[in-house]
């Protein structure tokens, strides 16, 4: 009954003032709903990272040549004598580059690959329609393409690009096979490119040479094994010299993204916590002036019976409403506004329950530590010098 007579009173004085009180409560809002929004953000996009590496499996390396002096690159068939090292699966050479597409009056810049076969297999890529670059591409430096989903939609809108031609850089391909849709990630659109031979690739780019290679071993459990032949294969190409080339294995870049993930989540919980820590400091420093403003209430109370406990448990329940409501409108506008980016934006979010709870918790006890001294303070006042004031 006390502890009800308490709330009903705390509520009443917030009430009474709900500017105030709002202003009070806003650094705690503040503080939880941008932890909540900003972790919801941050866990998306890790989790988005980490499916799409673990969808390709943790028996893959990637190879980037840096080169030496003048040999800046593999050949192509350097780039697939890889594949005779012991242990290796599967090999998949890459030329990148970016081009404008054309097809009527749309056009759009994408980015291009040369690619061989092997790269269906590797990269988990497939045709959702048509069918996937053959050997005989590759053998007759072919002037065909496959086209993203997001790309066919740009240039053909929702007619079937399979069969078509498209206008790259001003030559026509012909489009043998639409990929399937693939999402976007952080480092952009799966969507939006052409993959046409690696042979033609080497002539339209005029890029000789290979400078990306991914390669999957044969099982989960000889990737270091096949690393290191690799590497030593790679040293005796470029004489062992520095920086000439890089090996990433799908293991290192998920352990990567998981160390991102954990430095991310330590900064946020830094600035959640300097957020809420002004925000308690505006309650106690609200609740000190309401102490100052009710010291006659307190002198009245405290004559006709009242104990300490009861002024400090009317203050300590008034503290924790404002830091506990600040705290729920924190959450409902941090759940607003990861909705709002999920469905908004390109960026992929994932609401963490737990954070939730912990920022919510973490306010109550804001309202719990900074209520203590102006609670203190009222408890402590004597009732005859509380009648005086005025």
């Amino acid at each position: 009954m006390m502890l009800y007579q308490s709330m009903k009173m705390a509520f009443k004085s917030i009430l009474s003032s709900k500017v105030r009180a709002f202003l009070t409560m806003l650094g705690i809002i503040i503080g939880v709903s941008s932890v909540i929004a900003l972790v919801a953000v941050g866990q998306g996009t890790t989790s988005q990272i980490t499916e799409s590496l673990s969808s390709l499996g943790t028996n893959q390396l990637t190879v980037n040549i840096m080169g030496r002096g003048a040999t800046t690159s593999l050949t192509y068939e350097e780039a697939l004598a890889l594949g005779e090292i012991e242990g290796v699966d599967n090999v998949s050479p890459v030329i990148s580059g970016n081009v404008t597409a054309k097809h009527g009056t749309d056009n759009v810049s994408v980015s291009l690959e040369g690619i061989t076969p092997a790269y269906e297999e590797v990269q988990d890529f497939h045709v959702q329609s048509g069918r996937f670059l053959l050997e005989m591409d590759t053998e007759y430096r072919q002037k065909v393409a496959l086209i993203g989903s997001d790309t066919a939609e740009d240039l053909f809108g929702t007619d079937n690009p399979v069969g078509q031609k498209v206008q790259i850089n001003g030559t026509s391909f012909k489009i043998v096979g639409l990929l399937e849709s693939k999402g976007s990630t952080s480092m952009g659109s799966s969507d939006e490119k052409l993959l046409i031979p690696i042979s033609t690739a080497e002539r339209f780019l005029q890029s000789r040479g290979i400078r990306s290679i991914t390669i999957t071993t044969t099982s989960n459990d000889n990737v270091d094994e096949v690393k290191t032949r690799l590497e030593a294969s790679l040293d005796a190409k470029f004489n062992a010299a520095e920086n000439a080339y890089s090996v990433f294995d799908s293991r290192e870049m998920l352990e990567t993204v998981n160390e991102t993930s954990a430095t991310l989540s330590m900064a946020l919980g830094g600035i959640a916590g300097i957020s809420l820590f002004v925000g308690g400091i505006g309650i106690m420093n609200i609740m000190i002036v309401s102490v100052n403003e009710r010291t006659r209430e307190i002198g009245i109370r405290k004559a006709i019976g009242a104990k300490k406990k009861n002024i400090m448990m009317q203050f300590m329940i008034e503290s924790v409403v404002l830091s506990g409501t600040g705290g729920l409108i924190g959450v409902a506008l941090g759940l607003g506004a990861s909705w709002a980016v999920g469905n908004y934006t390109t960026l992929n979010v994932a609401p963490s329950w737990n954070m939730v709870l912990i920022s919510f918790s973490f306010s109550l006890i804001i309202g719990v530590l900074f209520g203590m001294i102006p609670a203190s303070k009222a408890a402590r006042m004597r009732p005859i010098y509380a009648l005086r004031n005025d």
